[in-house]
């Protein structure tokens, strides 16, 4: 049986395409170019001067805080400022009703009028007296002289004695209402005295210059004496800012703290490029044994209110300078499981992990206390891409390497 000429035709043409795909596949695939590694940027490690400084976080505290209260019963008539404010000393802030306080000083000064009315009236009658005193004494005299002639009888003479000698306890009776009337004018005055400084109560002065807070009692409340405060003021121009350090830094603060030669800088966290530099005006007298760190305040300028009280701030207390402190990229310290490590350069151009110790950083550069040498060369980035041993290719030109001044 012969096979017609198209199925002969189609089958030569599958063959041929077998033959092709065959062919191909034994072809060898082209290899993949070689790895050069992966890009980083390295930086090179150093020694230079650092700040020895005290990083912590801070509190603000208003240098000064007056709780405003009534020192006087009465109707609250008037508040004189806007809540949230800025007053100054002296300046007025509240107004009570002083009608009964008013009617006290009229009172008083009534009683103080009656009391010089009764010491002049006291003074005229002892003035009478006298006079009456002093003509008795000289009749009892007179009449002494002529019973011893024989002049007058007898009875004459003990009448005009016993005149003089009730004349003279009439002066007596006269200098007891003075005096009487002088204690009266005395407590009246003193309850004069007493119902004016009630009187003032009832205008209430702001004591300081500060920011007033929410006013608690509204015009129209009546108010008792030293009752719940009106108004909170904060003086906040200085202004304090509270931190705790640990006890290991007492030595360099001690030193500097005698030489009144302690700097702080804080920085609001929304504001870290605008820092506020202050001095420290206090440093606690013991170590607070739980926490085993010392409480100090600083004082800043705060004349554009940056700082506020109870705002937590960034403090940074520096102590000393460290000469020759080994420094690396803040940057290039990674943080593992097992602690910080750098990934150093080695010649061949791999990267070695290794374990780092360091104490604090300071402008951009971490300070190294154990794990890397002089001139050693870290990765500063691209350390997410690296594991022990691998190959690096440094980004730009090696020679132009990031390397610390």
């Amino acid at each position: 049986m012969t096979m017609s000429r198209d199925r002969l035709s189609i089958l030569l043409a599958a063959l041929a395409v077998a033959a092709g795909i065959a062919a191909g596949c034994t072809k060898k695939q082209a290899a993949p170019p070689p790895f050069a590694g992966v890009p980083v940027v390295v930086a090179k490690v150093t020694q230079r001067s650092m700040p020895v400084e005290i990083t912590a976080v801070g509190n603000v505290e208003a240098i000064s805080t007056v709780s405003i209260r009534p020192q006087v019963s009465g109707q609250l008539l008037d508040v004189h400022f806007k809540e949230g404010d800025f007053v100054h000393k002296g300046q007025l802030l509240l107004t009570l009703d002083s009608r009964p306080f008013q009617a006290q000083v009229n009172q008083a000064n009534g009683a103080i009028v009656r009391d010089q009315a009764q010491i002049a009236q006291a003074e005229a009658n002892l003035a009478r007296d006298s006079a009456q005193e002093k003509y008795a004494q000289a009749e009892a005299q007179r009449n002494s002289a002529l019973m011893e002639k024989g002049l007058i009888p007898r009875e004459t003479l003990e009448q005009t004695a016993a005149q003089a000698e009730a004349a003279k306890q009439s002066l007596q009776v006269d200098r007891a209402s003075i005096d009487s009337a002088k204690a009266s004018l005395v407590l009246d005055q003193d309850a004069l005295n007493a119902a004016n400084i009630q009187l003032g109560y009832c205008s209430i002065y702001s004591p300081i210059d500060g920011r007033t807070g929410a006013v608690l009692q509204k015009p129209g409340n009546l108010l008792k004496a030293a009752d719940a405060p009106v108004v909170v003021i904060n003086q906040v121009d200085p202004i304090y800012v509270n931190f705790t350090v640990p006890q290991q830094y007492w030595p360099d603060i001690r030193n500097r703290a005698s030489a009144r030669n302690l700097r702080v800088e804080v920085t609001v966290p929304q504001e870290a490029a605008q820092p506020q530099e202050g001095d420290v005006t206090f440093v606690d007298s013991a170590v607070d044994p739980a926490t085993g760190t010392i409480h100090m305040r600083a004082t800043f300028p705060n004349s554009q209110n940056r700082l506020w009280p109870g705002l937590f701030v960034n403090a940074v207390l520096r102590l000393s300078e460290q000469p020759h402190a080994t420094v690396v990229p803040t940057q290039a310290i990674t943080q593992g499981q097992n602690g910080t490590f750098v990934y150093v350069v080695k010649a061949d151009n791999t990267v070695e992990q290794r374990s780092v110790v360091s104490s604090r950083d300071a402008d951009g550069f971490a300070v190294i206390d154990k794990g890397l040498n002089p001139d050693e060369t870290v990765v500063t980035d691209g350390q997410a891409r690296l594991a022990q041993g691998m190959k690096i290719q440094l980004k730009g030109d090696p020679e132009n390497a990031e390397v610390l001044p």
